[in-house]
C-alpha cells in the first residue's frame, strides 16, 4: 500500500541538518535536458544540469499531477492535490485556493529551525490563509501567487482588444499584475508591474534574491531551505537579453539554456560558500511539456514553436497521460546520493515531503492523509525499487487514471477539443467518460500506442488502489474539488 503513509522519526542522516534547495522548472519536458536525451541534441546545450546529473542522481520514473497547481499542491503537502481542493490549475476569481490548515513544506522546515525562502511561482491562491507566509516561509518574492507566468500579457492583450473600452492604458497596468513580495506572515506587498520586459528578465531577479538568501544564512550560521520555482519552459518563454537567440530552436531553447545557466549560478555559489557537501540539492520540473496549444507565442515571428519534448511519451500539459505527468528530477546530496547514479524506482512529487521530514527527524501530521512514501533508501542507494508502487490522477473532481508498477490504467479517455482549423489537447483536453478502463504497458510502448485489451486483470490490484484511496476519503473527507465550469459554488473566497 502506497497511501496514508506517514513518515516516522528516525535519527537524522547526518550530525548536521542539510540545507535544501529545491529548484522547480515549470513544463520543461522529460526529453528537453542533455541528459535526458535532449540538450545539445535539440539544439539547446543544457552543460549545468548535465553536470548535476553526473555528480548526483537521475530518476527516471518521476510523476508528477497533470497542472501547474495540482503539482505545486502536491509538492508542498505531501498529498494528492484533490484532498486540498487543488485539482484544477487556479483560476483567479475561482474558490480554490489552498486552505489555512494545510501544512506545507515550509512549516515542516520552519518547524525544524531552518530560514526559509520562495523566489518566483506559488500559485497556490491568494487569499490570506493561503500565501507563503501563512505556511512557514519567511520570505516571499515573485510572481501575484494565484497566477503564472504568462498572465505579463494580460495588460498588453486587454489594451490590444479594447476590453475595457477607453481606460488608458497607464490604470490598466496599475490595475494589472505586480510582482508581490512578502515578509513573514505579514502583508502582501507590491513591488512593481508585472509586464513582458519583467517576464523576460525575472528569472535573473530570482537566481540574484537565491544566491543572495544563501549567502546571508550562511553566513549566520543557519541552516536554509529555498524553494526556487523560477520560469524555465513556462509559455512565453521570453528569454532574457543575455540569452536571446543563444540556441538554435528559438525561445524555448533560449529559455532552457537560460534556465541551466541560472541553476549553475547556484551550484557555483554552494561550491564559493565550501557548503555543497551538506547541502541537498533537488532539479526538477512540475509538469511535462505544454503541446501545440501555445507554441504560437514565438516572440520573433519567425515560427519556431514555443514548446518542448516529452521524450518518448504521449501527451502534453494538463492531461493525465504519461508524457504530462512524467518528466525529469536530479537529485545530489554528496557522501549520499551516489554520483552519476540512476534510479527507475517510481517516484512521485509528493514523496520529497515525507523524504525530507525523516531526514530531519520529524513527524508528519496523523490527522489527515499522507499520500506521499518516504524515499530516502532510493536517494541512498538502498532500494531499487523504492516504496511506492501506484500513483493516481485526478483532474478536477475525477479519478482519471494511474500508475501500477509498470501499466498506465485510464477511467476517463483523454480526448482533443474543438473543430475546424483548431483541436488542442493539454489542458483543454476533454476527459470522456469510459465503461471499461484502457490499459497500456509503458515499459513496452512508452507512447502509448497499443491498447492492451487482453490484459483486463491489471483492474484488479489497480481497483485495491483505488479502494484504499476511497477508503482514506471517508476517513478523512476532501473539500469540494475544484470545477470552474460548475456554478453550483460561488465565485468567490
Amino acid at each position: 500500500m502506497t497511501s496514508s503513509v506517514i513518515a516516522q522519526t528516525t535519527a537524522n542522516t547526518s550530525s548536521k541538518n542539510p540545507n535544501v534547495i529545491f529548484i522547480l522548472a515549470d513544463n520543461v519536458g522529460y526529453g528537453d535536458l542533455g541528459s535526458y536525451g535532449g540538450g545539445e541534441l535539440r539544439g539547446a546545450p543544457t552543460p549545468r544540469s548535465d553536470e548535476l546529473a553526473k555528480s548526483g542522481l537521475r530518476l527516471t520514473q518521476y510523476l508528477v499531477e497533470p497542472a501547474c497547481t495540482p503539482s505545486r499542491a502536491a509538492l508542498m503537502t505531501g498529498q494528492y492535490s484533490i484532498r486540498n481542493g487543488l485539482s484544477l490549475v487556479i483560476i483567479p476569481g475561482s474558490p480554490s485556493t489552498l486552505s489555512g490548515k494545510a501544512y506545507t513544506m515550509g512549516q515542516l522546515f520552519k518547524d525544524a529551525g531552518y530560514s526559509t525562502a520562495l523566489y518566483g511561482k506559488w500559485h497556490l491562491g491568494s487569499a490570506p490563509q493561503s500565501l507563503p507566509g501563512a505556511h512557514g516561509f519567511d520570505q516571499f518574492y515573485g510572481i501575484p501567487p494565484d497566477i503564472s507566468w504568462d498572465s505579463a500579457s494580460l495588460v498588453p492583450q486587454a489594451i490590444q482588444t479594447h476590453s475595457f473600452g477607453d481606460v488608458p492604458d497607464k490604470v490598466l497596468y496599475d490595475k494589472g499584475p505586480w510582482i508581490n513580495q512578502q515578509k513573514g506572515n505579514g502583508p502582501l506587498e507590491r513591488v512593481k508591474p508585472y509586464t513582458m520586459a519583467v517576464r523576460a528578465e525575472i528569472d535573473n531577479e530570482l537566481t540574484d534574491k537565491s544566491i543572495a538568501f544563501m549567502k546571508q544564512q550562511n553566513a549566520a550560521g543557519k541552516p536554509f531551505f529555498l524553494y526556487l520555482p523560477f520560469s524555465m519552459g513556462h509559455y512565453p518563454n521570453l528569454p532574457s537579453k543575455q540569452f536571446a537567440g543563444k540556441s538554435r530552436i528559438g525561445q524555448y531553447g533560449d529559455k532552457m539554456m537560460e534556465g541551466d545557466y541560472h541553476l549553475g549560478q547556484v551550484m557555483d555559489a554552494l561550491k564559493e560558500m565550501n557548503i555543497e557537501d551538506n547541502t541537498i540539492l533537488v532539479f526538477a520540473s512540475d509538469n511535462g511539456s505544454t503541446g501545440q496549444t501555445v507554441m504560437h507565442w514565438d516572440r520573433q515571428g519567425l515560427g519556431a514553436p514555443d514548446m518542448g519534448s516529452n521524450g518518448p511519451f504521449r501527451g502534453d500539459l494538463g492531461e493525465a497521460t504519461e508524457g504530462a505527468v512524467r518528466t525529469f528530477c536530479i537529485i545530489r546530496w554528496p557522501g549520499h546520493t551516489a554520483p552519476g547514479s540512476t534510479s527507475n524506482a517510481m517516484f512521485s512529487i509528493m514523496d520529497f515531503m515525507p523524504t525530507f521530514a525523516n531526514i530531519l527527524g520529524a513527524k508528519l501530521p496523523t490527522d489527515r492523509a499522507i499520500d506521499g512514501v518516504n524515499q530516502l533508501d532510493v536517494l541512498m542507494g538502498k532500494s531499487a525499487t523504492g516504496n511506492r508502487e501506484s500513483l493516481l490522477s485526478f483532474i478536477g473532481p475525477d479519478l482519471v487514471a494511474a500508475r501500477w508498477k509498470q501499466w498506465r490504467i485510464y477511467f476517463k479517455d483523454m480526448n482533443r477539443t474543438g473543430t475546424g482549423q483548431q483541436t488542442v489537447g493539454g489542458l483543454w483536453a476533454n476527459s470522456a467518460p469510459l465503461y471499461t478502463p484502457k490499459f497500456y504497458n509503458v515499459e513496452m510502448d512508452p507512447h502509448e500506442d497499443l491498447q492492451l485489451t487482453n490484459y483486463a486483470w491489471i483492474g484488479g490490484p489497480i481497483f485495491k488502489v483505488v479502494e484504499e484511496y476511497l477508503a482514506s476519503v471517508k476517513k478523512f473527507p476532501n473539500p469540494p474539488p475544484s470545477n470552474v465550469t460548475n456554478f453550483s459554488q460561488p465565485l468567490s473566497n
